[in-house]
């Protein structure tokens, strides 16, 4: 599964492209390979997906294309870089309380896509520490539509802007951005006070010096006159009661993101606190889990099931479980119930890949990864995984090719082109696996140069 965070939460980057060939386009890029981890979850990208696609809908944009996604990061903040992914940061849904305050972040950031704001900006980049990543999600963009043109010259003006603000609004942006957030709010039945709760959160930050605030402060501008324009507005369309379905998912979100960021203890804590039963024993079996306690981890999360039986991420959870404590067997029946209920989620896939792949079940284990890449080629665990099913099936020249890929997708060109150069040489030439390791050659012999 790749690298992992407090035990089994997957780690990746942010090089999020349609294609490993648009990927490596970050040969063009002559810039340092700094990039933004993030937390890949079946179980909480679900929650994203049911709490952000009412909003995302009300922007007139498809949910099903506009994927939320969690970054590794405990500071406060949220953007976008392309027109088809939304970045949150972790510590951000960590200070929410609300589904409708979450809906708020959402609708606002989807308000910049849905007004035209990251085109206008395309070439407005400066975060050194993000600078490789961003240009390729913007690349993204255009590789996703089938132009490759258009997407290598997004990536060469990545390159000759590099030192301009790229995630900076402007107040005019934020306002507009604002404005349309409460309209979208208010038709997808979210309650718009949502936004003004989220942005008192910041209130006040203006006063502090540019290193104390948080990045999203920096990054979106927030003033006393824009804080009393969405009070207006959020008095002119009124409050809105609760979405029950949405404060279910977002407390299932935020219980299990805290239960990976937090000490053990203070997950245990505070159980009690915890309104629904089936969040408040996935929260007590990560917790154990973390302590090392499996007997009580799993008896917990088997609390869970029974309240949710037809729930795929549950047995997810348990699958995990399982395969941390080298219960092999068991974790792969475990992940195979999670996929009879959820055939197609990429990474219940990749958990039930990997679950075959430790217990020995290997040819099984390959054809469930191939599927998993099939749906969604940006997990790195998986492509290790794959790369593994690839070289112990002998198919060394598809190894050679899926470990090129997942080393590119990590940003570490160099190595991806010694594997790609070996894999070059073992595919049959002109072949679609050839032309995919030629890809990641030339990319990483551009970055060379």
């Amino acid at each position: 599964m790749g690298l992992l965070l407090n035990c089994f939460m997957r780690f990746h980057l942010i090089r999020l492209l349609s294609s490993i060939a648009a990927l490596l386009l970050a040969g063009l890029l002559a810039l340092p390979a700094h990039a933004i981890g993030l937390l890949r979850d079946a179980d909480m990208e679900f929650a994203l997906k049911q709490i952000a696609s009412p909003v995302i809908r009300a922007a007139g944009l498809n949910p099903s294309r506009v994927k939320v996604l969690i970054v590794d990061d405990s500071t406060l903040n949220a953007f976008v870089v392309s027109n088809d992914v939304i970045f949150l940061h972790y510590g951000l849904i960590n200070k929410l309380d609300s589904a409708a305050m979450l809906q708020g972040v959402i609708a606002h950031e989807a308000a910049h896509i849905s007004n035209g704001h990251i085109t206008r900006r395309m070439n407005n980049f400066a975060n050194s520490r993000t600078i490789a990543g961003l240009g390729l999600a913007l690349a993204a963009a255009a590789a996703a539509s089938g132009n490759g043109k258009a997407a290598g010259g997004i990536a060469l003006g990545t390159a000759s802007s590099a030192n301009r603000a790229f995630l900076g609004h402007t107040r005019e942006e934020e306002s507009s951005a604002d404005q349309s957030a409460i309209r979208y709010m208010k038709s997808a039945g979210a309650s718009p006070d949502g936004l003004l709760d989220t942005l008192k959160i910041f209130s006040g930050q203006e006063a502090l010096s540019v290193g104390r605030q948080d990045p999203y402060m920096r990054s979106h501008p927030l003033s006393r006159d824009r804080l009393r324009a969405v009070a207006g507005a959020v008095a002119a369309y009124g409050t809105l009661p609760a979405d029950a379905t949405a404060e279910y998912w977002f407390a299932r979100l935020k219980g299990k993101l805290t239960a990976y960021t937090r000490a053990p203890s203070w997950t245990l804590r505070r159980l009690n606190s915890e309104p629904y039963a089936d969040v408040r024993s996935l929260r007590e079996a990560v917790a154990h889990h973390r302590n090392s306690n499996t007997k009580k981890a799993l008896a917990a999360i088997d609390k869970a099931i029974a309240i949710r039986p037809t729930d795929p991420f549950l047995r997810d959870q348990k699958g995990q479980i399982l395969l941390e404590t080298r219960n092999f067997k068991a974790a792969a029946d475990t992940h195979a119930s999670a996929v009879q209920r959820a055939p197609n989620d990429p990474l219940l896939l990749s958990g039930y890949g990997r679950a075959l792949l430790a217990s020995g079940q290997v040819k099984t284990a390959l054809d469930v990864l191939e599927k998993s890449r099939r749906q969604d080629f940006r997990d790195s665990s998986m492509l290790r995984d794959l790369a593994t099913a690839y070289a112990k099936t002998g198919q060394t020249g598809m190894a050679a090719l899926t470990t090129a890929e997942r080393f590119a997708i990590q940003g570490r060109l160099k190595d991806a082109g010694i594997h790609a150069k070996r894999a070059t040489g073992l595919l049959a030439t002109g072949s679609g696996p050839w032309q995919r390791a030629q890809d990641v050659l030339i990319a990483s012999q551009r970055v060379a140069k």
